[in-house]
């Protein structure tokens, strides 16, 4: 199968449907493990991008939170939220198939607190000089759950079995 074209497939059925241009193939050992279009506009869900979709449907196949041994196909350079959950789940590999400056003159997606161009300059922010308003109401309760969390879990600080830099 050319995974490729499907995911420009996907995308293309997408918008015949009313959604949105974009979509996820997630392929494993040459097969493909979960697909999705963006569902947006279907569902009036903003997280309801074709990378989370794709991912929480290959996830619960695997039963497993880390894609180790995929390679995901995306129509386009990944959105800074889909972007983090690319880096979460751990695939061999992302594979792009076109960038937000090629589609730009077709499809833009700014939002109230940020323009997709400016969006990894806003981020770096520190969280009190964002657009994004925020608060900071810190309660050692809060620290308390992580604390609670880390006793459960043997001492470790960490997430078991989860891929990390070596």
């Amino acid at each position: 199968m050319d995974f490729v074209q499907r995911t420009i497939d996907l995308a293309r059925q997408n918008v015949i449907e009313g959604g949105r241009p974009f979509a996820t193939v997630i392929v494993k050992d040459g097969e493909v493990l979960a697909e999705s279009p963006n569902k947006v506009a279907q569902t009036n869900d903003p997280t309801a991008h074709a990378e989370i979709l794709a991912i929480r449907e290959a996830c619960t196949k695997l039963g497993t939170e880390h894609l180790t041994g995929t390679t995901i196909y995306v129509l386009a350079h990944p959105c800074p939220m889909c972007l983090g959950s690319l880096y979460y789940c751990s695939p061999d590999e992302v594979v792009f198939l076109t960038t937000r400056d090629a589609y730009e003159p077709h499809y833009v997606d700014d939002r109230k607190y940020f323009e997709l161009a400016t969006f990894y300059d806003e981020f770096a922010k520190d969280w009190d000089k964002r657009c994004l308003p925020m608060r900071h109401e810190p309660r050692e309760a809060a620290v308390e759950v992580y604390k609670f969390w880390q006793e459960n879990n043997g001492g470790d600080r960490r997430v078991a079995e989860a891929p990390t830099i070596t």
